[in-house]
């Protein structure tokens, strides 16, 4: 029974995430805020071949979160956007559609601060590919959401991502496609054979 589920995400996964009651993915790209902290905007876009909606899944820090080890419901992570490096964060300003709180992208290369650490909330032992999550934000303790507000130009159609303090059917989400890795079997704990 020890063994995680071969559906389990990983540690070093990159994989997009889906907001299962809007049926969006979470997004970022090269366009900044025009309001709050004029930071990297974060949306929710409806089409499943966007580039920009790719995440890779860290550890609260380096070395935290080895490669291909199953992240467990509770752990912190980090969710680093694959084409611009940046995290994803949020912090007390204000969401430009909904007055929630908004959330960016941050930081470079992958290194932000620790405004970019979220708990992964789910129901067994592991974040299971199948699973609806939830992402709690450490630092100030909101959930990664969406409520459907839509934008205008110039991204025109894309929702809003936020943070709610409460937890409700705005913030469930599930790993979609993706490069999942393996988890590593060390051949010296390996009694099966």
């Amino acid at each position: 029974g020890r063994e995680p589920a071969p559906g389990a995400v990983t540690c070093g996964s990159v994989l997009k995430l889906l907001n299962t009651r809007h049926n969006v993915r979470l997004h970022s790209h090269e366009v900044k805020y025009g309001s709050g902290s004029g930071q990297q905007s974060v949306t929710g876009v409806e089409a499943s071949d966007d580039a920009n909606s790719y995440w890779r899944i860290r550890g609260k820090s380096d070395g935290s979160c080895q490669r291909g080890t199953p992240v467990k419901c509770g752990q912190a992570i980090r969710l680093t956007h694959v084409n611009t490096g940046k995290n994803l964060h949020t912090h007390h300003f204000p969401s430009p559609l909904s007055n929630n709180q908004e959330v960016s992208a941050f930081g470079d290369d992958g290194e932000g601060d620790d405004l970019d650490i979220w708990i992964v909330q789910c129901s067994g032992t592991y974040w299971e590919r199948e699973d609806a999550v939830r992402f709690k934000h450490v630092g100030t303790e909101v959930f990664l959401s969406i409520t459907g507000e839509q934008y205008g130009h110039p991204i025109r159609g894309q929702r809003e991502v936020h943070g709610m303090p409460t937890a409700n059917h705005h913030n469930y989400w599930k790993a979609m496609e993706g490069v999942f890795v393996k988890p590593s079997v060390d051949p010296a704990k390996h009694d099966e054979l």
